[in-house]
């Protein structure tokens, strides 16, 4: 029998269908069928300057809008040859590792949710409002941010928003262990988890699966440590607080466990970043541009480590305010690309916490 789950199933963030044939209650064969959010993001980017793109950029993955701007403007920088000044350099770390923490919330929310479980999504979102608060109060945005420039950032750092982060930061980790308790050996969830839905290292290389989905896969890979921008190559080095998260199970389980431990990493190098820029002099938080930016002919691949994998900006400049082509390489992509591997075997009953664990978002698939 062929089923269609979606394109409106609410088990996922956005709309994707799943075409699946089944014997019983066993998926035989399964393709994702992905499009329906198809908005052109890369052929709009080519008629846009490159402060306009940053606008259409934060929106593909929309949980991690400040990830997105940041490998635009780091590519332009890079084609430039832009010295940042250090103060947005930290900040914009800072910035980063909370947004990260925003997206591994949503999902340590959602998922139990999609298995049956309501509370943690409570849980989650209480920590969640604390964070998105200094960040909508330092960009003026609640999710798509717009705070990066080409050169820095927008504008300095409001007074006393330091301290405010301080706050929330030591309040998000004083709370987590209540989210935790209600997932972590949990009997339900570990049995609707433990085991299911595994991804073997060797399916995650021949997809380009990249972030939590791979670590928890055992591939030890994070752009961060490996191929640090910003101010990564401090944090991750002997004496940074920065560490990679790996699991080897590869099961949902894994996908989870990954996320969780993340979390408190992330809020670990936040804290790290603000403890440095309450030492830095003041000084300019962003470049000076001219009052319209072309840049240099040439070509450049840009990638950062965003909360989901992966995310590559391959920029090619014909010297123009525009670019000449901006292809956008997103993590979702290629970790849903993998679902037609994995699904096949599984009983349906099994499908959700699969699709759930695989932690994408539906915007970053289509661009």
């Amino acid at each position: 029998m062929v089923l269609n789950i979606g394109p409106q199933h609410p088990a996922t963030h956005g709309v994707l269908r799943l075409r699946i044939v089944v014997d019983g209650e066993r998926i035989v064969s399964a393709e994702p069928i992905i499009g329906y959010m198809h908005r052109g993001a890369e052929k709009l980017f080519e008629v846009r300057d490159y402060r306009q793109i940053i606008v259409l950029a934060n929106r593909h993955d929309w949980l991690s809008a400040f990830s997105n701007e940041l490998g635009v403007v780091l590519g332009v920088e890079q084609m430039l040859g832009m010295e940042v000044p250090e103060r947005a350099v930290w900040a914009r770390t800072a910035l980063a590792e909370l947004n990260r923490v925003l997206n591994h919330l949503m999902f340590l929310g959602s998922y139990p949710l999609e298995l049956g479980a309501i509370t943690p999504v409570f849980h989650a979102f209480r920590e969640r409002e604390e964070l998105q608060a200094v960040m909508e109060e330092v960009s003026g945005g609640r999710m798509h941010y717009m705070f990066n420039r080409v050169g820095g950032l927008k504008e300095d750092l409001p007074a006393g928003w330091m301290g405010r982060v301080d706050k929330a930061i030591a309040n998000v980790r004083k709370r987590l262990p209540s989210l935790e308790r209600l997932v972590v050996g949990n009997e339900i969830l570990e049995a609707r988890t433990r085991g299911v839905g595994v991804l073997s290292r060797a399916t995650v290389e021949a997809y380009g699966v990249s972030g939590p989905i791979a670590r928890a896969s055992g591939l030890d890979v994070d752009l961060r440590r490996d191929t640090p921008y910003l101010a990564y190559g401090e944090l991750f080095g002997d004496k940074g607080p920065g560490r990679v998260v790996t699991r080897t199970a590869g099961d949902c389980l894994a996908r989870l466990e990954v996320l969780l431990e993340q979390v408190h990493v992330s809020l670990d190098l936040a804290q790290a970043c603000l403890d440095r820029l309450v030492q830095l002099p003041q000084g300019p938080i962003n470049v000076k541009l001219p009052k319209v930016l072309k840049v240099p002919e040439g070509e450049i691949y840009c990638a950062t480590e965003n909360p989901l994998g992966f995310n590559g900006y391959y920029l090619v400049s014909r010297g123009e305010k525009t670019p000449w082509r901006l292809k956008l390489r997103s993590a979702s992509f290629n970790n849903i690309s993998v679902l037609s591997e994995m699904l096949p075997g599984q009983l349906i009953a099994d499908m959700v916490a699969i699709l759930g664990s695989m932690f994408f978002v539906v915007g970053d698939v289509d661009k």
